[in-house]
Order: structure tokens, then sequence, then C-alpha cells
């Protein structure tokens, strides 16, 4: 019994076990010096999506993988890549989820397309109504 009792406080240790300690990134919290950089990093940083929290920015959160994404759009930025060549690296990386303005391509022409065909599509049994009643 006491056997049962270690082990299955072993399996309830694990998790806390698990948690990250490592540091964050330096440029997680820490601003670029140039104030015009910052302003552009800062910019980038508001239209990216945090894939952990997924309903805020990377500039909004404090989750740690944000916290990771801060730093290398900080460092890219600093490096001299403009906002598009650090947003197309972080899509190449992450997928299109991670920004939260999307580029028409072969897979996301659906989510453009479908909205339209639907007003399209309501438009015309509206008119098909009213036109019967008239």
């Amino acid at each position: 019994m006491r056997a049962l009792f270690a082990l299955l406080a072993v399996l309830i240790a694990l998790p806390v076990a698990a948690q990250q300690s490592v540091p964050p990134a330096p440029y997680a919290y820490r601003q670029l010096e140039d104030p015009v950089l910052e302003a552009e990093a800062q910019a980038l940083m508001e239209t990216l999506r945090c894939l952990k929290c997924q309903s805020q920015s990377i500039a909004d959160s404090d989750a740690a993988m944000a916290g990771d994404m801060r730093h290398q759009v900080r460092i890219r930025i600093a490096a001299g890549d403009s906002a598009e060549e650090v947003r197309a690296w972080l899509v190449e990386r992450y997928g299109d989820y991670v920004s939260y303005e999307p580029v028409l391509s072969a897979t996301t022409w659906p989510l453009f397309a479908v909205p339209v065909i639907l007003v399209l599509v309501a438009g015309l049994l509206f008119w098909r109504r009213f036109r019967r009643r008239a």
C-alpha cells in the first residue's frame, strides 16, 4: 500500500518537476535601444498571435513562448530584417495561424471566398423573394 502511495505521489509530482525553469530570453521584456527599431518591432509584435494564449498578441502575452517570440522579433529587427521578413520567417516556422494579418495563398483562399459567396447567395435569395411579392 505504501508503494502505491509513493508511486501516486511521484506521478502527481512529475508535472511540477517538468515546469520550465529556464530564464526568459534577453529581449523578451527589454526594449531595443533605438526607438525607431523598437517602434517597428512593437508594431510587428501587435500583429503576431501568441501560440499558447491564442487570443492575445505576443506584445500583450506573458507566456514564455510569447517572450521567446518577442526576443526573436527584436533581435531580427535589430539585425536589419524588415518587419515582413520577420513575419515571413515566423509564418514559415509556426504556420499561418501566427499572423493576425493572413495573406491570400493556396491554403487560405477559402477564408476569403466563402464569406463573399454566402453574401451573394443571401442577396440572390432576398432578391428572388422580394421580386415575387412585387
